[in-house]
């Protein structure tokens, strides 16, 4: 194949430089410095693209000085559509700021802001770090061993039934998944994975095929709290609540404490907060059965704890004066505007 000579890829060159430099002079508006854009730079079938391929075709003596050529035509170009681009864009910025009428009243300027369950998780995150837990999570679907074998509830256990649980469709033969019904379940995989002394608290979504009503929704938000040190009472359990309480809502509330059963705490408590003049359910607590411990692999004789689960919404409704949790989902931005 005949070389392309030095001489004809210079001239080549030089066409294109004055081709661009007059089409992208006379541009004047952004759809025409478009078109100049994709003729001369194009990066598929652009003109200086083509040249370029024209330099593969020169004697191998004569690459350097037309690479050396072939950079500075495309250095020129590309600052005259630079030049024009400001020219152009400019121009019409200028036009668009000129059309404003100042006269005009302004409308009110609404930034965004932050959901109050937001709000709330982050601040309980904070209050919790201070009393020395960290924070966990863990996915939301979930296998039935960490949602309820692990957890000491049993096959035959109500807990279980389909129409307390969504369960999701798998394969034929595979273990049955569900959405996780309690952050419980982080509790299981954290010990699982560590030794103790443990201080871990977990916020995330469970799901509960509820009847949505003013303190129930079927997908809520869930605070959980675990606590796995030797020497571990009751006693702890109580003054850790009492102290989230008292620095979440304030040193007046009241908490109290009522015997419960879950299968995964023994003894448990259902946890109340007043609100409003009247009592309001907030949650579960216990101390952490024996039959949890051993299944993770810790000796309960060496060990106890404590866990709490805590409903972010019924915690966030007791902040911030909200009589219905269905408020917080049904996104009706008066009612959002009010955080």
């Amino acid at each position: 194949m005949t070389a392309v000579p030095l001489d004809s890829f210079r001239r080549e060159l030089e066409r294109l430089l004055a081709d661009a430099e007059a089409a992208l002079a006379g541009v004047a508006d952004p759809a025409s410095l478009e078109a100049a854009r994709v003729e001369f730079l194009g990066a598929r079938s652009g003109r200086l693209k083509d040249t370029q391929k024209s330099l593969g075709g020169l004697a191998a003596a004569d690459k350097p000085e037309g690479g050396r050529r072939f950079n500075e035509a495309k250095n020129a170009i590309t600052a005259c559509f630079e030049a024009a681009q400001v020219r152009v864009v400019g121009g019409a910025a200028t036009a668009a700021v000129a059309a404003i009428d100042v006269t005009l009243p302004g409308a009110p300027l609404r930034l965004g802001h932050l959901h109050p369950l937001t709000h709330t998780i982050r601040r309980v995150q904070e209050i919790m770090g201070r009393l020395g837990f960290e924070s966990v999570d863990g996915p939301e679907v979930e296998d039935q061993w960490h949602n309820f074998e692990a957890l000491a509830i049993s096959a035959e256990h109500p807990a279980r039934d389909p129409l307390d649980n969504f369960y999701l469709a798998v394969a034929r033969g595979a273990d049955p998944l569900l959405l996780r019904s309690q952050t419980s379940t982080v509790q299981i995989r954290v010990m699982e994975n560590r030794e103790p002394p443990l201080r871990i608290v977990s916020l995330g979504r469970v799901y509960r095929p509820d009847t949505a009503d003013a303190t129930h929704y079927p997908m809520f938000h869930q605070v959980e709290g675990l606590l796995v040190e030797p020497g571990t009472t009751m006693a702890h359990l109580k003054s850790v609540l009492r102290l989230f309480a008292s620095s979440f809502l304030g040193g007046d509330v009241r908490v109290r404490f009522r015997p419960s059963f879950f299968p995964f705490t023994e003894p448990s408590v259902e946890v109340d907060m007043e609100w409003g003049g009247r009592w309001v359910e907030m949650g579960g607590a216990g101390m952490v059965d024996p039959a949890v411990l051993q299944a993770v692999g810790y000796d309960p004789d060496a060990v106890s704890g404590f866990a709490f689960g805590l409903g972010v919404e019924r915690i966030a409704a007791r902040r911030y004066g909200v009589d219905d949790i269905r408020d917080f989902y049904r996104n009706d931005v008066r009612f959002l505007r009010q955080f």
